[in-house]
């Protein structure tokens, strides 16, 4: 793949890839992973985690989240790095998922991370700004979700990979886990929960949850198995009752992992992922983000996705 970068103003770069090989985005200069978008005046506006493991023999090492941005899926100005793991005075390490989202005018950013000793194992803080690109910071000074909260797991990584959703009521919710699938809801301040937290009915899952909504149907995507492909249930709720739909999206190439971001932008749907396909070192702790068309049927069932190099090569208007 070829990438051609000029220099924006402000430090920004705008990465614009040749139309026969666009999947991964970005390959020479960022090691992407764990896509979340957000969709905000005419804009996506796409949140990644940074890969930065020396190899692929070891574990994933991430300190930091970036930010890219477009208005056609197609040309890309990245951000630079916008959210840290030390950013959060209480966090000690492995920048890991994230989502952002708007709400009256701010971005809160939720983000998985190692907490510290007091309270051992990953944990789930919010970030706080005045744009989708920040500068964020630290909302609440402390984690909103701990290891402590959810003790019906032997593991201390359940508490990962956050995902919000504002209902049209104005309801908020938050999404997240690992082997254990939970959300609960949020305050109108979007860094308090009001309520418990629920544990939800979901087959084989793994992690990476994602919710959306299209028309009338609720969608409640998530990592499966492993090596992960991506699976998804329906509803009329936000809250369930969630049926099963099946696999909406197989293993990514050379990554065991898979993490999506589901989003309608200008009359289209996208399906954004990750996979370690990126040359010459791309693979398991070196993943790249790569963005594919999504199609929904006539009965509201999510068509199977399809992976492609070539990826988004039409401009969205």
């Amino acid at each position: 793949m070829t990438t051609k970068i000029s220099t924006l103003a402000a430090g920004a770069l705008l990465l614009s890839s040749q139309a026969f090989a666009a999947n991964p985005l970005f390959t020479d200069q960022y090691r992407t992973a764990d896509p979340a978008a957000l969709v905000h005046n005419g804009t996506v506006y796409l949140y990644t985690g940074h890969d930065e493991a020396k190899d692929n023999k070891t574990f994933f090492h991430m300190n930091d989240w970036l930010v890219f941005s477009s208005t056609d899926m197609v040309h890309w100005q990245s951000h630079g790095p916008k959210l840290s793991v030390k950013d959060f005075k209480w966090a000690k390490s492995d920048a890991w998922a994230s989502q952002a989202i708007e709400r009256n005018g701010k971005f809160y950013w939720y983000v998985a991370v190692r907490h510290d000793d007091s309270h051992p194992g990953f944990a789930i803080g919010v970030a706080v700004g005045d744009s989708p690109i920040g500068p964020f910071k630290d909302a609440i000074g402390h984690a909103l979700i701990t290891n402590d909260m959810t003790t019906d797991t032997p593991n201390d990584w359940d508490d990962i990979d956050p995902s919000v959703f504002i209902d049209d009521d104005g309801q908020a919710y938050l999404f997240w886990g690992n082997t254990k699938p939970r959300y609960v809801k949020l305050k109108a301040n979007m860094v308090e929960m009001d309520g418990p937290i629920h544990a939800l009915d979901l087959p084989h899952f793994t992690e990476a949850l994602w919710i959306n909504k299209h028309k009338d149907t609720y969608y409640l995507s998530y990592a499966t198995g492993f090596p992960e492909k991506i699976a998804y249930a329906t509803s009329k709720s936000v809250t369930g009752p969630w049926h099963y739909q099946g696999i909406l999206n197989e293993v990514a190439g050379n990554s065991p992992t898979n993490h999506q971001a589901i989003i309608d932008f200008k009359g289209k749907s996208y399906f954004i992922y990750h996979n370690g396909a990126a040359q010459p070192d791309g693979g398991e702790f070196r993943r790249s983000v790569a963005i594919d068309r999504l199609y929904y049927n006539p009965d509201g069932t999510m068509k199977r996705v399809v992976m492609t190099s070539e990826g988004i090569t039409t401009p969205a208007k």
